[in-house]
């Protein structure tokens, strides 16, 4: 397959002749990866029972894992959904459109293949210019997981996109990087609580503001097991891996820092990789050492930590150690895609 690839600057989205290119390929059925705020996206036609199936071979990802449906105004929302709790629609108010996905009852509308054989769908409304554009020139909603091959780092630049599906899907909306760099914060409004699946920018006590009392998830801070069944992307998998072995290690950064520095001592040092902070990036020997910018700024951190990712495996490091960045908005979210990443393992130091 001949991948297209259509440069689009976010801030030229009015009548863009490659938006209305990428919006006729999914009206044939087709995939196009398309930039978002979070992550970039692989979507389809939502309402298309085919086209999922065509996602989860790009991707190599198992049919039942949910995907997510983007939509472009808020009266969609009804058109896909049972009901929609006040709660929900007072989070809609407050940030969509945003890095936030809900989860509903969904009616008929949305076939089986689209929620992994679920009686629910998650929804959200993102709010990059070009992913809002192109909803909208497809006149349907948009399924659509992360544009990358299943369990490998989220896909933040069209770069990362082109060395994952290109030849495998239709065509590359390229809007360059991406805002957060971490996939939307996910609640589910199908319970009594709302209850916080995936955490993202969209931090707990943002939500808590708006809607009250919102439990998490207890599969947040373990493998979920076998006879769970997800509710939601990137619950049940290994998710943002590289192909190295990926070890967190937490701690008083003094003695993390000893302690790297003793691990990478144990391999040859084009194998051992370590991912740090500016502060750090110079106290670690024997090893390949990437910074993702400054402790302090922990947005730096969340848009640069699965480029990161992928450029260990571009260096073909065996053994990654990051430290752990706990704390501030994006703490959660950040310490959640790295665990998935690392399959849970933490080296806890004194």
């Amino acid at each position: 397959m001949d991948t297209k690839i259509y440069v689009i600057d976010r801030d030229d989205v009015a009548d863009n002749n490659g938006i209305y290119e990428c919006a006729k390929i999914i009206s044939q059925g087709g995939l196009v990866a398309f930039p978002t705020e979070t992550v970039y996206g692989l979507g389809g036609n939502a309402l298309d029972g085919d086209v999922s199936g065509k996602i989860y071979a790009a991707k190599g990802r198992p049919s039942d894992n949910p995907l997510i449906v983007h939509i472009a105004e808020l009266d969609t929302l009804y058109d896909l959904v049972e009901e929609v709790p006040e709660s929900a629609l007072a989070l809609a108010k407050k940030y969509w459109p945003g890095p936030l996905t809900m989860i509903f009852k969904k009616k008929d509308i949305i076939p089986d293949t689209t929620t992994g054989g679920l009686d629910t769908v998650a929804v959200r409304m993102p709010s990059h210019p070009v992913a809002n554009a192109f909803i909208r020139a497809a006149g349907v909603p948009i399924a659509a997981p992360s544009a990358n091959l299943s369990g490998k780092p989220s896909p933040t630049r069209a770069s990362h996109v082109v060395d994952d599906l290109s030849g495998r899907i239709d065509a590359i909306i390229d809007s360059g990087a991406v805002d957060i760099g971490l996939e939307s914060t996910i609640i589910d409004f199908t319970g009594k609580v709302p209850v916080i699946l995936r955490p993202g920018y969209i931090d707990q006590k943002m939500l808590e503001e708006v809607v009250g009392s919102v439990e998490r998830d207890p599969t947040l801070d373990r493998v979920i097991r076998k006879y769970e069944r997800p509710k939601a992307p990137g619950m049940m998998y290994r998710h943002y891996a590289p192909k190295g072995e990926l070890k967190i290690v937490d701690g008083a950064m003094e003695a993390v820092i000893e302690a790297i520095n003793g691990f990478a001592a144990l391999y040859d040092k084009n194998e051992v990789g370590v991912i740090t902070t500016k502060e750090n990036e110079g106290r670690y020997t024997g090893c390949v050492v990437l910074s993702i910018g400054e402790r302090s700024d922990e947005y730096s951190i969340a848009k640069e930590l699965y480029s990161a990712l992928r450029k260990m495996d571009e260096l073909n490091i065996k053994h990654i150690y990051v430290e752990s960045f706990e704390g501030g908005q994006l703490g959660d979210a950040i310490m959640n895609r790295l665990k998935k990443a690392a399959g849970y393992r933490v080296i806890h130091i004194g």
